[in-house]
């Protein structure tokens, strides 16, 4: 069975950007491109939320697929079309990710917000978390995490501190 991750870079308040999108408070560092390029080494399916996806499209050139490399899947019942190379699905998120992990393949990326993994999250579809903890409390934002109904645990396997003062964490979840 393939394992499915949840990945995010988020404040120490846990938001993933300012209440208008913004992210201009990221610090990035050549520690983090190291993770991400361990992590995309190991991946070969991206699944994103819509509000994620056109995040994403606004900071592409010309409007393509982001993740032209990897199979992109975007989870949307409005979004009317996606880019070449990405596939919007409209049907029951949770029962459509269950089947993509009964595939064959590679490992599988939540890339996003708090709508889209907190569906999954709730289906005990996600096995991993990996967050990029930035040290900065922006007071309000867009929440990584939505109030979800079920309490969920969690075992650390790593913990690394940045020379930039960020964080990475990552937790398996436990079932």
């Amino acid at each position: 069975m393939r394992k499915v991750t949840f990945g995010v870079a988020n404040s120490l308040d846990n938001f993933i950007a300012r209440t208008d999108g913004g992210v201009d408070w990221l610090m990035w560092s050549d520690e983090a491109a190291a993770v991400t390029v361990a992590f995309w080494g190991k991946i070969d399916t991206i699944l994103l939320g819509r509000k994620t996806y056109e995040f994403a499209l606004k900071h592409t050139e010309a409007q393509e697929n982001p993740y032209p490399e990897i199979k992109t899947f975007v989870f949307s019942r409005t979004l009317e079309a996606a880019a070449e190379g990405a596939e919007i699905v409209r049907e029951n998120a949770a029962e459509f990710v269950r089947d993509l992990k009964n595939q064959d393949g590679k490992e599988i990326c939540v890339m996003g917000g708090g709508d889209f993994a907190k569906t999954l999250f709730e289906a005990g579809l996600i096995d991993e978390i990996g967050f990029n903890i930035h040290p900065v409390l922006l007071g309000q934002g867009i929440p990584l995490f939505l109030e979800m109904n079920r309490r969920i645990d969690l075992e650390l396997i790593e913990s690394r501190q940045f020379k930039n003062g960020c964080v990475y964490v990552s937790y398996r979840v436990k079932n």
